[in-house]
């Protein structure tokens, strides 16, 4: 069946999820959820994520130059959506989701704390990409919960933990068996 150009992506479904947290340049957090986002390189350790132009964490990353990849699991779905809303510049979507800030270890951004895991990362480079813009980061401190973790390599227990993969619109499959060959 061919697919409309509009839709072309998700055929690519379904995709790792992630709940980006930022500060804009007065110290106020923001969060929004992306699932264009894919590690780039391990030496170094980068990772990147597309933003439309006017998304608040392109700006804010701009400003401050550090960013968070918080790890939603199933419970955060609601959340999740909350934060997907277009807020006014400065209002805490953290908060406005009933979700709660941790400080990061290695940025001054905070985390999520009812994440499973979190990829804390410098801004790197940006690249214009047709109607968005890939924003790589330098991952400088990832961590897991540890009940969630098999191993300190960072492989997940995924009867513990499910991770939101993005089928496309507002549906989300969970991530829940490993398939090995």
């Amino acid at each position: 069946m061919e697919l409309e150009l509009s839709n072309w992506y998700k055929i690519l479904a379904p995709r790792s999820t992630v709940l980006i947290s930022t500060m804009n340049k007065e110290g106020r957090p923001n969060a929004a959820p992306f699932s264009f986002c894919m590690p780039v390189s391990s030496k170094p350790p980068l990772v990147a994520f597309s933003s439309a132009p006017k998304r608040h964490t392109l700006s804010n990353i701009r400003a401050t130059k550090e960013f968070i990849l918080n790890l939603p699991g199933e419970k955060m779905l609601s959340g999740l959506w909350i934060c997907a809303k277009p807020f006014a510049p400065g209002i805490n979507e953290i908060e406005e989701a009933g979700l709660t800030e941790e400080k990061g270890k290695k940025v001054s951004v905070p985390r999520i704390k009812e994440a499973f895991g979190w990829i804390e990362c410098l801004f790197k480079s940006e690249i214009e990409a047709g109607d968005h813009f890939i924003v790589i980061g330098e991952v400088v401190f990832a961590e897991i919960k540890e009940e969630g973790c098999l191993c300190k390599t960072g492989n997940l227990d995924l009867k513990k933990v499910s991770p939101l993969l993005h089928l496309g619109g507002n549906e989300f499959g969970l991530a829940k068996s490993v398939v090995r060959i």
